[in-house]
């Protein structure tokens, strides 16, 4: 039976493929993919594992990253010895959804969800419904799928429209894009204005249910009917619920994830999907203050449980460039023993350094932070523990430890417990200052007993007396950035 919280896994399919190329001395597919890496996934306690980058793209996206001179600089500062051969084009630029040749085509993607499977993990995949490549066949077969533009259009905004060739003649379309920046380059701008677009659209998504578990919707907010037409002055009919109700006809358990921001998490909630990106708390966290992170967690858990909550992805910075070392663990606390999907990147764990652009297929080498590598360690085994994969969550108030004592605002602390009176006791003092505060514990009346706390981040024990945890509560002294996650069991 899926947990109620599961823990999702991110891996950059190309880049991971040209490291095993590197030792095969040839080009590695997916069944190159070592079993190893897949049982140590599964061990790690992870349910999902979403491959990045698995579809088809063509030579005409790959063209524009070479040459487009912004993209270069980036691919430049990741990789000084920059190759070509580094540039394989951006993953979402899409040119049909069957895995791309050079991966091991469809056959190779069906064995690996089957080794998956085995292994009790799930497969995520990429669905990007904004936009297509430029040479995707429906630019010869059905252009009206797309956004047309004029040569007024082309003159006010040369940035978002491009002439297209074609057969049976040339045409000016729309770069996809969102309505705050220009349109991105390698891509066409699909109309779901047009009824037709709407159903192709939907009938891709019903092939990529046969091929995988769930998908991942890239910026899924933009196919929204309001900000749709405000974007493109074109009116939409909404797509997602009709969308999600088709595939789910055929596949019940499917997972839909979006990538959403601008606080439409709710509203693609209530469209069909499963969770939705949770980028307001890891900005909260990122500003480091700990009032606006503790008034986050308030919601209820109706949508909180809906939640993909990160400290890192393809598009975000890497969280050890972003999170100082203290920071950084206090922040990974807070995010992943909070409810929801918990969602890590390849690389966090280790501490990686440099994000890897979607359009390449190499990475730097960079050395491992074993601190760092051991903090994750523990945080996943406490994630494989019942009472925070399928238990209930509480966040607890903090009081001042004494009249006049501010620094009780710097703290975050929430409790995780079970039918099988396993607890988990969770306190970070997100602040640069040492901080103390009293946290009434939900032990029950009964529960006047001893109690011992462990903390399974530094293996620290306390033993405390329950009537005054019942009384006054739990006395929390706690130096900056400090993050603990006690078991509580209570003495006989």
């Amino acid at each position: 039976m899926a947990p109620t919280y599961p823990s999702l896994y991110q891996v950059n399919t190309r880049v991971w493929l040209t490291e095993l190329s590197q030792g095969l001395g040839r080009q590695a597919t997916l069944d190159d993919l070592p079993d190893a890496e897949l049982d140590r996934l599964a061990q790690k306690g992870f349910d999902w594992v979403w491959f990045l980058s698995v579809w088809q793209t063509g030579q005409a996206g790959q063209r524009i990253s070479c040459a487009n001179a912004e993209w270069r600089g980036e691919f430049q500062d990741t990789l000084p010895d920059l190759r070509e051969e580094d540039i394989a084009g951006s993953g979402f630029a899409v040119t049909g959804y069957t895995c791309h040749r050079q991966l091991g085509g469809d056959a190779a993607l069906a064995r690996l969800r089957d080794r998956l499977r085995k292994r009790g993990l799930r497969l995520l995949l990429d669905f990007v419904p904004n936009h297509t490549g430029l040479d995707h066949p429906w630019v010869e077969r059905h252009p009206d799928y797309y956004i047309q533009g004029t040569e007024l259009d082309l003159a006010r905004s040369p940035r978002n429209y491009t002439w297209v060739k074609r057969v049976q003649g040339d045409l000016l379309l729309a770069h996809g894009r969102d309505p705050y920046f220009p349109g991105w380059p390698d891509t066409l701008q699909l109309n779901y204005g047009n009824p037709a677009t709407q159903e192709a659209m939907i009938g891709e998504l019903l092939k990529i249910a046969g091929q995988c578990d769930g998908v991942r919707c890239d910026m899924a907010m933009l196919l929204l009917p309001d900000v749709f037409e405000r974007t493109w002055d074109v009116k939409a009919a909404p797509f997602w619920p009709r969308a999600t109700q088709r595939v789910r006809e055929r596949a019940p358990d499917f997972c839909f994830m979006a990538e959403v921001y601008w606080d439409l998490e709710w509203t693609l909630q209530q469209q069909g999907f499963d969770y939705t990106y949770d980028k307001r708390l890891y900005d909260r966290l990122r500003d480091r203050h700990a009032r606006p992170v503790r008034e986050h967690l308030h919601a209820g858990l109706d949508y909180q449980n809906k939640l993909a909550r990160f400290l890192e992805n393809h598009d975000e910075p890497r969280a050890a460039a972003t999170f100082p070392a203290g920071v950084h663990q206090a922040a990974a606390v807070i995010t992943f023993l909070s409810p929801g999907l918990r969602f890590f990147h390849q690389g966090q764990f280790e501490g990686r350094q440099k994000r890897i652009s979607p359009h390449l297929c190499r990475a730097p080498v960079e050395p491992v932070d074993r601190t760092l590598q051991g903090f994750y360690d523990r945080l996943l085994g406490i994630l494989r523990q019942r009472v925070v994969r399928d238990g209930q969550w509480q966040l607890l108030e903090c009081t001042p430890a004494w009249d006049g004592n501010w620094t009780s605002d710097c703290f975050l602390v929430f409790m995780w417990h079970n039918p099988a009176s396993e607890r988990l006791l969770v306190a970070v003092n997100y602040a640069p200052n040492q901080s103390q505060c009293y946290v009434r514990l939900p032990l029950g009346e009964g529960d006047g007993a001893a109690w011992q706390l462990r903390d399974q981040i530094d293996d620290s024990v306390y033993d405390r007396d329950g009537g005054e945890l019942r009384s006054r509560g739990l006395y929390l002294d706690a130096a900056p950035w400090q993050a603990s996650a006690f078991a509580l069991t209570k003495k006989s």
